[in-house]
């Protein structure tokens, strides 16, 4: 008689329900695992057996076979050792069957079968609770695993432990959730002192979602501005903090158990590689623009990223998820971010100043900034230009604005997006409306449609470009509190997306 026991096998942020099912035979004795398994799964048979001898358990003198099912699955990764345990203990009937087979499970077992951590156990709690089943994980990821909720956590530091609780020699409690981490301490706006246009931008951008490029000397403030952006955005949402943190599960980056309502800030260096990015490598992980999912991805030195690195960008800005086509794999990732981007206007750096610029200006911009095709920047909303800071601005004494109120500025025109926007689930902010929903919500007063017609053909904007300037226009007027836009915000978004 098949015993069985259950587990996931991870595709992007999916994971798959897998069988697992151990069958006894007679024959010579042997131990074969079958189902597409990777190296560190098959693997799995000898950390089994150690661990079972170190309960004090022999593996039966008889022919072992397990199979994960479906078998044309590929199952990679070192969570499959606990549950294939527990198929072999309830085919050899020292655990009740349905007790095994009641619960997904996952976990490393270590040779003197205690429980190691694994990667995932956020997205398998959700699995278990939309199979209306139980989890059973090491007992590290039990606090991950609890903030699904509607789902009961069994976690267990060793084997022994597991087998005793199923047999009620031991019961072990549920999990808790861990401790939502402490906000981290956040750069405050007031220490940018001057740079009021830049700030400016900074709040729409923040409000409404928008996509944002900076450009200026060094020195001038590009990294400091974007730094305290995370301190003037709304925390995330309880949805929004369960779903960035199963992305990050997967790539193992919560600590303890705690789930972060801040939104997640990343910040990739510019020679990072475009698996790095976009994601991809052996297992089809995920890269830093679904890391940076709900949150923001500022990229400095933007045109240094290598140019297929930056082409990359295009259709996740656009549409919110990356397809990681692999030989192996195709697996989505989720990746609403907000692209912030900084440069410098030439190698050098000095373009705008002609007493420190080098020989080669300005040709030296045009091929330095040539390098983010046109493409590219049109798909930033705002575009600005970061000018060095005076001297009378650096010796002030008055510190600028903090960002407490510019905070609670954001938070409102965010509101006032969720309002507008409640019953519809892909559209939170003003960035995600377009079509007739952007007709709808930001058709401006007769003087704004007038401007913007003549702006439109004077630079000729593209439709991309026309769309995008009502949607920005659309955020002013949110910051304003008004519900209709008007030529104001036209011409202030259309000084934002000209550089004018």
């Amino acid at each position: 008689m098949v015993a069985r026991a259950y587990t996931v096998a991870f595709q992007g942020v999916e994971a798959r329900k897998v069988e697992i099912q151990c069958a006894l035979s007679p024959g010579l004795p042997a131990f074969h695992l079958v189902g597409l398994p990777d190296k560190a799964v098959s693997e799995a048979k000898e950390r089994v057996r150690a661990a079972m001898t170190a309960m004090g358990l022999a593996l039966p003198a008889k022919r072992i076979t397990v199979n994960l099912s479906p078998a044309d699955l590929p199952k990679e990764g070192s969570h499959f050792d606990l549950p294939i345990a527990l198929s072999l203990l309830a085919a050899m009937d020292v655990i009740p069957r349905e007790e095994a087979e009641g619960h997904i499970t996952l976990g490393e077992l270590s040779l003197d079968g205690s429980t190691v951590p694994v990667i995932g156990a956020l997205p398998a709690a959700m699995a278990a609770a939309e199979a209306d089943c139980g989890l059973i994980c090491p007992e590290a990821c039990g606090a991950e695993a609890a903030w699904v909720g509607a789902v009961e956590v069994l976690a267990t530091p060793s084997l022994l432990a597991i087998v005793n609780h199923f047999n009620g020699r031991m019961i072990l409690p549920p999990a808790k959730a861990g401790t939502v981490t402490d906000p981290a301490l956040i750069p405050d706006l007031a220490d940018v002192k001057g740079q009021e246009r830049a700030k400016r931008a900074l709040e729409i951008a923040a409000a409404g979602r928008h996509h944002m490029i900076m450009v200026g000397e060094p020195g001038s403030g590009k990294s400091m501005l974007a730094a305290r952006l995370p301190g003037i955005l709304p925390e995330l949402s309880a949805p929004e903090a369960l779903e960035t943190s199963m992305i990050h599960s997967l790539a193992g980056l919560i600590e303890e158990g705690g789930i972060s309502r801040n939104r997640p800030f990343r910040t990739p260096h510019h020679t990072a590689s475009m698996a790095a990015i976009v994601g991809g490598g052996r297992r089809a992980g995920p890269g830093e623009i679904s890391l940076a999912h709900n949150g923001v991805l500022f990229m400095d030195e933007f045109p240094e990223f290598p140019r297929q690195v930056l082409e990359t960008l295009r259709q996740p800005v656009e549409t919110g998820d990356v397809i990681v086509a692999r030989a192996n794999a195709h697996v989505r990732y989720p990746c609403r971010f907000m692209l912030v981007a900084a440069a410098n206007p030439c190698r050098c750096g000095y373009l705008p100043d002609p007493s420190r610029a080098c020989a080669k200006a300005p040709v030296c911009g045009q091929d330095y900034l040539g390098r983010v095709s046109g493409p590219l920047m049109d798909r930033f909303d705002i575009r600005i230009d970061v000018a060095p800071v005076s001297v009378g601005d650096l010796a002030s004494a008055s510190p600028g604005e903090p960002s407490a109120p510019v905070a609670q500025r954001v938070a409102a025109a965010r509101q006032r997006q969720a309002e507008r926007y409640a019953d519809l689930p892909d559209v939170t902010t003003n960035a995600d409306a377009e079509g007739d929903l952007l007709d709808r919500v930001a058709t401006p007063d007769d003087e704004g449609r007038a401007l913007l017609s003549q702006i439109a053909e004077r630079h000729r904007l593209t439709a991309r470009g026309y769309h995008r300037i009502l949607r920005v226009a659309r955020t002013i007027a949110d910051l304003a509190g008004e519900e209709a836009v008007a030529r104001p915000h036209i011409a202030e978004a259309v000084a934002y997306r000209l550089n004018i």
